[in-house]
């Protein structure tokens, strides 16, 4: 039987890729930001799983670094759509290689 370790591991990594994968391979600026917040996302289950199996269960490090990391996910989902709404009234479109020339 598996560590329950290396299965969340593997699940985590699988979540990561696919946020790489959309940040990568995709040209619309939506789907980058749910890219970026799939790719965070990756990393709080990580932070979670050691602390669950980790040496020391009893301390909240792993617990803290992930309400530090949703407040940033938080902050940085609000600011990108912010900042795509303002782009595609201005440009009209939410594809990134469109947005070459940022002058207009």
């Amino acid at each position: 039987m598996t560590n329950p370790l290396q299965n969340y591991l593997l699940l985590s990594a699988i979540i990561f890729a696919i946020g790489f994968c959309g940040v990568i391979l995709r040209r619309n600026a939506i789907v980058v930001l749910m890219g970026v917040e799939l790719m965070l996302n990756a990393c709080n289950l990580n932070f979670v799983a050691f602390w669950k199996y980790g040496s020391h269960p009893e301390s909240a490090h792993g617990l803290v670094f992930v309400l530090f990391t949703i407040a940033i996910a938080a902050a940085e989902s609000a600011v990108g759509l912010a900042m795509v709404i303002m782009v595609y009234r201005h440009f009209k479109t939410t594809r990134l290689d469109a947005l070459k020339n940022l002058r207009g």
